[in-house]
């Protein structure tokens, strides 16, 4: 993202100018991000790119998933790691 230093706003200067700020983000496709002494603080995104954002995320939790189940079959088949029958039948023995 290539912000401008007109998207870069004081928290302070963003509460008088919110809706005029809110509008360049949702007509302008523009995002901002306010400071608070200086340092980035919050940004306003478009609901819609948030939502999206949110999907990716999830995706990207899906993807971890399946690797990490991919990875422990892959050491089950390798005897790297004990079946859940296998363990039982250790802690019962």
């Amino acid at each position: 993202m290539n912000l401008r230093t007109s998207d870069v706003v004081p928290i302070s200067e963003a509460r008088a100018r919110l809706t005029e700020l809110a509008q360049d983000v949702v007509e302008g496709g523009a995002e901002k991000v306010l400071t608070k002494n200086g340092a980035s603080y919050v940004a306003l995104v478009d609901a819609k790119k948030l939502d999206y954002y949110h999907a990716l995320e999830e995706e990207h939790a899906n993807l971890m998933l399946l690797t990490e189940a991919e990875t422990g079959l892959r050491q089950i088949l390798a005897r790297q790691r004990l079946t859940a029958a296998d363990l039982d039948a250790l802690l019962a023995g």
